[in-house]
């Protein structure tokens, strides 16, 4: 399968780039320190400069894998990084992705998160071998369905992480986009 890794995207607001170490500060000022962010994709919150730093080191250390996806969302207005955007899974053999992505709460509500994954979608069916992107939401946060919806990705009964698992999504709702949708 084709990957490129994490390569520069750019939106008429958003620069959707890899992280960088000075990045940290604007990542706990925004969204990482958050817990409701963090828990609705599940991911732990981070507290500390150290703690970032970490994080930062390992994401940094994994742009060298051609098939590691993880985008900085950078305000291009203001330069801060407002929020991130990945593949959290990539599954090569059946060219599937599935995306995460979170805006911090002060940026809620201006379509960044949109723009980052229309903008995201569009690279991966332009620039790799996927054929699917999927994400899921919890029942309960309907403003990221709404992302999802607008995106053009639609409701599916299932996606490639249940599949393998072997159970159904239970309060969770699933999104699929193919590539010649």
């Amino acid at each position: 399968m084709l990957h490129c890794g994490t390569k520069p995207i750019e939106t008429p607001r958003l620069l959707l780039r890899s992280f960088e170490v000075g990045d940290g500060e604007s990542m706990l000022d925004n969204w990482i320190a958050d817990p409701g962010i963090q828990f609705e994709y599940g991911e732990p919150v981070y507290r500390t400069l150290e703690e970032v730093s970490v994080l930062l080191a390992q994401w940094i250390a994994q742009y060298k894998e051609p098939d590691f996806y993880r985008w900085a969302i950078i305000e291009k207005e203001t330069a801060v990084c407002i929020g991130q955007i990945a593949f959290c899974r990539v599954y090569s053999e059946e060219k599937i992705a599935e995306i995460e992505y979170c805006i911090g709460r002060s940026r809620w509500g201006r379509g960044y998160a949109n723009e980052a994954l229309s903008a995201l979608i569009g690279f991966a069916f332009e620039h790799t071998g996927l054929e699917m992107l999927e994400a899921f939401h919890r029942e309960e946060n309907r403003k990221s369905g709404r992302v999802l919806e607008k995106s053009q990705m639609r409701v599916t009964d299932t996606i490639q992480r249940f599949r393998i698992a072997g159970i159904r999504p239970e309060g969770e709702v699933c999104y699929c986009i193919a590539k010649n949708k």
